[in-house]
C-alpha cells in the first residue's frame, strides 16, 4: 500500500518562505511522477507542480515562478520550496504519486497524503 506523508507546513508572514516535504513508502519511487496540490478553504483542490522521474518539472502558471519542486530518489522524498508567500497561498498542501505526467489537473489519479497546512499572515 502506497503511503505519502507531508511535512513542513506552518505559519509565516507575507513574503516569507517554507519548504514542504513528502516522503513515500510502498511504491517504487523512482517510477513515480510526484505532484503537489493545494486546497484553500472553500475552494477546489488545484494542481501546483509536478516532477517526472527524469526530473522534468512543471508548474501552474499562476505561481509566477515562486515555487520550486525537487526530488531525492535516494530518500524517496519530494520537496516544494515556497517563496515570496502571500495570504492567497494559504491552503492545505497535498502530495500525490502517480505513474503518468499526463492530466496533472485530474484528481482521480494516484495516491494522496493527508496534507500539511500552510498559513500566510498579512
Amino acid at each position: 500500500q502506497v503511503q505519502l506523508v507531508e511535512s513542513g507546513g506552518g505559519t509565516v508572514q507575507t513574503g516569507g518562505s517554507l519548504t514542504l516535504s513528502c516522503t513515500v513508502s510502498g511504491s517504487i519511487f523512482s517510477y513515480d511522477v510526484m505532484g503537489w496540490y493545494r486546497q484553500a478553504q472553500g475552494k477546489k483542490r488545484e494542481w501546483v507542480a509536478s516532477i517526472t522521474p527524469n526530473g522534468e518539472a512543471d508548474y501552474a502558471a499562476s505561481l509566477l515562478g515562486r515555487f520550486t519542486i525537487s526530488r531525492d530518489d535516494a530518500k524517496e522524498t519530494v520537496h516544494l520550496q515556497l517563496t515570496n508567500l502571500t495570504p492567497e497561498d494559504s491552503a492545505v498542501y497535498y502530495c500525490n504519486a502517480r505513474r503518468t505526467s499526463s492530466w496533472p489537473h485530474r484528481l482521480d489519479i494516484g495516491s494522496w497524503g493527508l496534507g500539511t497546512q500552510v498559513t500566510v499572515t498579512s
